[in-house]
C-alpha cells in the first residue's frame, strides 16, 4: 500500500483500467450519476465529495471481472461517442483502460485491483510475532507491488527512463526494510518492555517503515520536477510556464497523502485486534485471529484508500503571486493551475 503512480500527467484523470458500465436512457440521472462526458471526471473534481465518488468509481473492485469481449465493446462504443453514432438508448458509458497505451493492464496492478491483492500484502506486514525473515519478505513484497502499481499506471504519454522506476524501487526497498528491522531490533533490546508491551509495539512498526518508504519513493521518482518545474496552466488550460515552486507543492502534497494513506490501513487494525483478542469469542478460538484480522485490514484498506486520495485535487490551484517573477509577469490570471500527480 502506498502506491499509486508517481508524476502523472492529465492522463491520471480519465485512468480507467478495465472494463467498462454502460446505462440507458435515464438510469445514470435516477442512479445519482452525472451524465457522462468523455475525458473529464464524472463528478465534480473541486470538492471533496466530488473527488471521493470520483476515486470511489476507480477503485471498484467490479471492474476486475469484465470479460475481454464486453471491454472491446467499451472501446468501440468509445469511438462511436466520438463520432457521434451511439446505438439508440445509450446516453453514458465509461471505458476502463490504460489511455496512453490503450493496453489492458494486468489484474493485480490495477486501481480497481489495489484493495484486494493489496489486503493480503497488508495482514502480512501486520501479523504477529514476525522473525527477521518474514519482516524483509512482507516489507520487500508490499513495495514490489506498489512498484508495479506504479509503472502499469505511469504517464504514458512521454518517455521516461526505466532507470528511474528502478531507482524509486530501491530507494523504497530499502528504507522500508532498514526502518523496520532497525525498529524490531530496538525492540527487542527494549528491556523495560514486557513481552505483551513488545508485541503490540512491534505491530505498529510497519507504519513508520511503509510511510517513510512512500516519501522515500515520491522523492527519488520525481524530483527531477524539482530541478525543471512542472507546468502550470491558465483558467483556459493553456501553458503559462514551469514552475519549480508549483513542483515543490506538488510533491508535498503527493507525500502527505502517502503518508495519510496507509495510516489507518496500518494504525487501525492493530488497535482493533489487541481489543478483539481479549474478547471470549477469540480467547476460545484463537484460530478465528487471522480471519477476523483479514477482514478488519480489508475494511481499513477500503475506507482510506479513496480518503486519502481525495485529500487534494488532481489540478490544484496556486496564486500567481506566490511562483516565479517571471511567471508572474507572463499572465493576468490570479491563480494558475498544476497537476500534483498522485
Amino acid at each position: 500500500m502506498g502506491g499509486g503512480a508517481g508524476g502523472g500527467g492529465g492522463a491520471r484523470r480519465r485512468r480507467r483500467l478495465a472494463g467498462c458500465q454502460w446505462r440507458r436512457e435515464g438510469m445514470a440521472e435516477s442512479a445519482g450519476f452525472p451524465p457522462f462526458q468523455l475525458g473529464r471526471p464524472r463528478f465534480e473534481q473541486t470538492s471533496f465529495y466530488g473527488r471521493f465518488r470520483h476515486f470511489l468509481d476507480i477503485i471498484d473492485p467490479r471492474t476486475l471481472f469484465v470479460t475481454e469481449s464486453r471491454l472491446k465493446e467499451a472501446v468501440q462504443l468509445l469511438e462511436d461517442y466520438k463520432h457521434g453514432t451511439l446505438p439508440p438508448g445509450v446516453t453514458n458509458k465509461e471505458a476502463i483502460i490504460h489511455p496512453d497505451t490503450n493496453e489492458t493492464i494486468f489484474m493485480p496492478f490495477r486501481m480497481s485491483g489495489y484493495i484486494p491483492f493489496g489486503t493480503p500484502i497488508v495482514v502480512g506486514l501486520l501479523l504477529p510475532n514476525q522473525t527477521l525473515a518474514s519482516t524483509v519478505f512482507w516489507q520487500w513484497l508490499n513495495q514490489s507491488h506498489n512498484a508495479c502499481v506504479n509503472y502499469a499506471n505511469r504517464n504514458a504519454t512521454k518517455p521516461s527512463p526505466t532507470s528511474k522506476f528502478i531507482q524509486g524501487y530501491l530507494g523504497a526497498v530499502i528504507s522500508a526494510v532498514s526502518i523496520a528491522v532497525g525498529l524490531n531490533v530496538l525492540i527487542q533490546k527494549a528491556n523495560q518492555f514486557t513481552p505483551a508491551t513488545r508485541l503490540l509495539i512491534q505491530r505498529f512498526v510497519p507504519f513508520p517503515a511503509v510511510a517513510s518508504a512512500n516519501i522515500c519513493n515520491v522523492v527519488l521518482m520525481r524530483h527531477t520536477e524539482l530541478e525543471e518545474g512542472i507546468d502550470v496552466l491558465d483558467s483556459d488550460g493553456n501553458r503559462v510556464g514551469s514552475s519549480r515552486i508549483a513542483a515543490k507543492h506538488a510533491l508535498l502534497e503527493t507525500a502527505l497523502t502517502r503518508v495519510v494513506l496507509p495510516m489507518p490501513i496500518l494504525v487501525l487494525p492493530p488497535i482493533i485486534m489487541s481489543l478483539l483478542e481479549k474478547t471470549a469469542l477469540l480467547r476460545s478460538r484463537p484460530r478465528m485471529a487471522l480471519p477476523v484480522q483479514s477482514f478488519v485490514c480489508l475494511a481499513a484498506f477500503g475506507l482510506a484508500l479513496p480518503l486519502a486520495i481525495s485529500l487534494f485535487p488532481q489540478m490544484s490551484e496556486i496564486e500567481t503571486s506566490r511562483l516565479e517573477p517571471e511567471i508572474a509577469r507572463a499572465t493576468t490570471s490570479e491563480t494558475l493551475v498544476y497537476n500534483k500527480g498522485l
